[in-house]
């Protein structure tokens, strides 16, 4: 396949852009992907040992990915402990 690709950009050598934006969204998308199964709070790996994750995140813990007026260090937890 990578052979198919390449002869096909030797052959039309305005396919090179397309080809890197498509290998580069590509990458992006299985990176989020990866970073939302390792560090999102709702997933959970380990059911015997931390059945629920959710419940350990403190008021001051981001996991969002983009946080915009928020400042993480500076709020106050405002629940019971479970």
């Amino acid at each position: 396949m990578l052979r198919q690709i390449i002869s096909q950009a030797k052959k039309h050598p305005s396919l090179i852009p397309l080809f890197i934006f498509i290998g580069a969204g590509g990458s992006g998308a299985a990176l989020y992907v990866l970073r939302l199964a390792v560090f999102n709070p709702d997933v959970s790996w380990d059911r015997k040992n931390n059945p629920e994750p959710w419940n350990k995140l403190g008021p001051n813990d981001q996991y969002k990915f983009y946080s915009v007026n928020v400042d993480y260090s500076k709020l106050k937890k405002e629940g019971p402990d479970f």
